[in-house]
């Protein structure tokens, strides 16, 4: 199942480009923005099917600097109206795969963009670990619900599900990444109201543990 999910997925990338180019050509207009939003989309979902499908921890370790990777995922975010907040801290880099982390820390963020009107991250230390919190002021989740949330392809109530936009991967894409690394990700109310993703991460590794995928 695994390498027909990345086969179709790979597959589909082609026509979709050449339909991107397609619709690009035909210039502006209602109709075309509408189209490459969709095929906007379309290869969004495309690129959490073949993240979940090959893992995001195949990538070599190198030193990163968590305040300095947040700093430029925020920076690259498709905010719209949401408003962002950032806290940081000087912490001594980590041995990551930094292309595995930017994906995992992106995909809370957009969940948070999708769902809440103002968003805060912030990097601590705590200890033997760092922490990236990313929160929002939207509806949350009920407890009970946190740890479905993390499974692939759930479907959850329509006030805060992720599933809006994509297939309901990013969560589950983003907690195989931290605990590939031998870390986690926890779901718990904010303050501001929202909803509360923690990544915690070790800061001294050996060597990023096989990840276990979710579910």
């Amino acid at each position: 199942r695994t390498h027909l999910l990345a086969g179709v997925s790979h597959d589909l990338r082609t026509p979709l480009t050449r339909l991107r180019l397609h619709f690009a050509m035909q210039g502006s207009g209602e109709d075309n923005a509408a189209a490459l939003a969709d095929l906007a989309d379309m290869e969004k979902t495309l690129e959490d099917y073949l993240a979940f499908a090959r893992g995001q921890w195949l990538d070599e370790l190198e030193p990163v600097d968590l305040s300095a990777l947040a700093g430029e995922i925020v920076a690259q975010s498709h905010a719209g109206a949401a408003a962002i907040k950032l806290a940081l801290c000087p912490c001594p880099p980590i041995m990551a795969r930094r292309n595995a982390l930017k994906r995992c820390i992106a995909n809370l963020l957009d969940n948070a963009i999708a769902h809440g009107e103002h968003v805060r991250v912030t990097v601590s230390r705590d200890g033997a670990a760092q922490n990236i919190a990313v929160e929002d002021d939207g509806p949350g989740l009920p407890a009970g619900a946190y740890e479905e949330a993390f499974t692939p392809f759930s479907r959850l109530d329509a006030s805060r599900s992720r599933n809006i936009k994509g297939v309901g991967l990013g969560l589950s894409i983003a907690r195989d990444v931290a605990r590939s690394h031998g870390g986690d990700i926890l779901l718990s109310p904010s303050a501001m109201g929202g909803l509360c993703a923690v990544v915690s991460l070790p800061l001294s590794l050996p060597g990023p543990v096989p990840a276990q995928p979710s579910g």
